[in-house]
């Protein structure tokens, strides 16, 4: 598994490194892990990118909240994301979150045994804080034996920052179908 540090870091990435083409982002991902707490509330979320003209991706995130809370989840965040670097993007939301913004990047990609994975990491925004995911083409979500070398991976980034709180905050993402 290999993986980059975020670029806040100015760590060079490993020299085989590669951003994935856009063709291979395109699709429905499910999130099955990540350190994000807005995650703890929610089951099922899926992430739809398609590409758009000018190498945008239009970023629909999709998830069921589990429990209620003063202040209500959407079940729905659009988005269009702007390249920003080699696997780097900044994310602008559709609609009444058009005032919304984040930057976001891939740390890894690959496929093994026809499961495709990603690993992304969140800058902080206004609505929360510092994270990474962890993204399955499969609908029931990533392989125990590949989450375990994905998280290994993670626990070595250099950016010693990112690797503590992979090891500290990563968690499961409920999937119910």
């Amino acid at each position: 598994i290999l993986l980059r540090s975020p670029r806040k870091y100015n760590l060079a990435p490993p020299s085989e490194w590669t951003a994935p083409p856009l063709e291979w982002l395109e699709g429905t991902w499910s999130v099955t892990h990540s350190t994000l707490p807005m995650w703890r509330k929610a089951k099922n979320v899926r992430i739809t990118y398609k590409i758009l003209p000018g190498e945008l991706l239009d970023d629909t995130v999709e998830s069921v909240p589990t429990q209620k809370s003063w202040m209500p989840q959407p079940r729905e965040i659009k988005g269009v994301d702007t390249p920003d670097g080699e696997g780097a993007w900044a994310w602008r939301g559709r609609g009444l979150l058009k005032v919304a913004s984040s930057r976001w990047e891939v740390l890894g990609w690959g496929e093994r045994g026809g499961e495709r994975w990603v690993v992304t990491w969140f800058a902080p925004s206004l609505f929360t804080p510092a994270g990474v995911d962890v993204y399955s083409s499969r609908k029931e979500g990533i392989s125990e034996g590949l989450f375990r070398e994905v998280k290994g991976a993670l626990k070595q980034l250099e950016a010693k920052e990112v690797a503590e709180l992979c090891k500290n905050e990563m968690m499961a993402v409920k999937i119910e179908y």
